[in-house]
């Protein structure tokens, strides 16, 4: 029978790829954003808000 902790660590795996593993880790929060992406979500959610709620109080209303 195998022991499923007996695993050959591998260097090269998907989790590596694309990343720089030297760098420090962040997360999203901690993340630098600009004015602009503050602007681009905040008009999202405004479309959102109208798609989601305009939408059907317009065909109530018709």
């Amino acid at each position: 029978m195998t022991d499923d902790t007996d695993q050959e660590v591998d260097h090269d795996s998907g989790a590596d790829v694309g990343h720089d593993l030297e760098a420090e880790r962040t997360t999203a929060p901690m993340s630098e954003y600009s004015a602009r992406s503050v602007a681009v979500g905040f008009l999202v959610l405004v479309l959102g808000a109208l798609i989601a709620f305009g939408i059907p109080l317009a065909t109530l209303a018709a």
